[in-house]
């Protein structure tokens, strides 16, 4: 690397940050918030830095595929540096149309000379120009096989692309392809022990922010023009949690009455702890557990600054059972991991780490867990399975076979808490199905059983 030339100062942060996604295997979301967090920043480039770097991730190999095509050098014989370089110029001009060509070559060929050797430059300036000179089809690939062909267009996986087809048919997929490929909104839950949404709106609003009622729960707000909303006064006076509307249905769905006695098996980083919490008014006990003594660490921070007193963190593993807890527990939670799915929009880099063979390995422990947990339920009390994905093996599969093998369980239909419920016929079975594509919340599963 030569420090004596000069760069774009966004450019160069959202290059190291897609350098630590693509070669180093970092998750998007983290690494984009430690360099903004690390970093004296305007909004105006902290806003662009998040749209390069979840722009090139979410469009990945339909970048690739780009450079292939322009490029003579075979993309896996391109230098790891000069490969995100490349993404980044493509990005620019093929999906941005505010950013000016020239800049976005003139950009990337300082930054190839900057993390590439010295003729590195003149290769960039080729490629990005040929590029720029193409006419709209020459930046498409042909359709002769479907699959292929949406799995360029979309940037997924095959696999993933066949499995979306298999499960939901042609047309759903394709709206599933593109909702994945868009920004989701930032939604936070309010903390009602502590203000009002319509109190809160006003105090966000003050501050500068955009904000307006979420559909889904009497708690959420949207807020657009977002920069970093975690250094708010509101934030750092526990007024709010950074929540979307899919998970804050889970507690509502849960249901739990003051004094009760509750159960989150899996519960960082620690949403859905906190709004169950909130919703009992700081009464009785919520018996919040986790694997990962680190993210109780994010989970006790929260509750903190939240104000809630009636939550007791314990560092256990799910896949155990704790027998002291037999029948105790008026409801039971078990937000169990899974292959995520449902939020691709939120986390881009999720499409490109899953595989097949992750689901069926993610399946075996969500059964164990799910089994395990039932255990603590005590007669007449709730038991409620939930994920973040839209894959049926996760979801309506895992609850068929519970319920096949746990007689002393049934559904438990759920009452439709706002409007946009009242279109999920399935709730009247007990569960809900949410989709990205068809709800504009993240995609979610939620299923409520009731011990007979």
């Amino acid at each position: 690397m030569k420090n004596n030339i000069l760069v774009d100062r966004p450019r160069e942060i959202a290059l190291k940050v897609l350098y630590d996604v693509n070669v180093n295997n970092a998750y998007s979301n983290i690494s984009l918030k430690n360099a903004l967090n690390t970093s004296d920043l305007s909004a105006i480039d902290r806003a662009f830095i998040t749209q390069l770097v979840y722009g090139v991730v979410r469009n990945k190999s339909r970048i690739d595929w780009i450079i292939s095509k322009f490029s003579k050098t075979p993309i896996k014989k391109i230098s790891p540096w000069v490969q995100n370089i490349l993404r980044l110029g493509i990005y620019q001009i093929v999906f941005l149309d505010k950013v000016p060509k020239s800049a976005a070559v003139n950009e990337s060929v300082k930054l190839g000379k900057k993390y590439g050797h010295h003729k590195i430059g003149g290769y960039i300036n080729g490629v990005l120009r040929h590029i720029i000179r193409a006419n709209s089809g020459d930046l498409m690939p042909e359709r002769n096989d479907e699959i292929k062909y949406l799995s360029i267009i979309y940037s997924h996986p095959k696999w993933l692309v066949k499995k979306y087809i298999e499960d939901f048919g042609p047309i759903a997929a394709k709206e599933i392809l593109e909702k994945n490929n868009l920004s989701p909104d930032i939604t936070i839950r309010t903390n009602t022990l502590k203000i009002s949404r319509e109190e809160l709106m006003e105090l966000l609003s003050q501050e500068g922010f955009e904000v307006k009622k979420g559909k889904w729960c009497a708690e959420a707000i949207i807020v657009h023009n977002i920069s970093n909303i975690e250094d708010s006064p509101s934030f750092k006076k526990g007024l709010f949690q950074i929540q979307d509307q899919s998970s804050m249905l889970v507690a509502h769905i849960l249901n739990p009455l003051e004094d009760q006695l509750v159960i989150d098996t899996c519960a960082a980083p620690g949403g859905k702890t906190t709004h169950i919490a909130q919703i009992m008014k700081n009464t009785g006990k919520v018996i919040a557990r986790d694997i990962y003594q680190h993210k109780l660490t994010i989970v006790k921070k929260n509750v903190e600054r939240l104000g809630i007193t009636n939550i007791q963190l314990e560092d256990f593993d799910a896949l155990k059972i704790d027998e002291k807890l037999f029948n105790k527990a008026d409801r039971v939670l078990v937000d169990a991991p899974c292959s995520g799915l449902g939020i691709i929009r939120r986390k881009p880099d999720l499409k490109w780490n899953k595989n097949p063979e992750d689901i069926a390995s993610i399946r075996e422990m969500q059964i164990k867990i799910l089994q395990n947990a039932s255990n603590y339920v005590k007669k007449d009390g709730f038991l409620v399975y939930s994920t973040c994905t839209i894959n049926p093996e996760e979801n309506q599969d895992i609850i068929e076979g519970f319920l096949d093998s746990n007689s002393s369980f049934k559904l438990l239909p759920i009452e439709a808490i706002a409007d946009p419920m009242k279109t999920h016929e399935e709730i009247q079975k007990g569960y809900l199905q949410i989709f990205p594509h068809v709800d504009d919340i993240d995609g979610f599963f939620i299923c409520r059983m009731q011990r007979i």
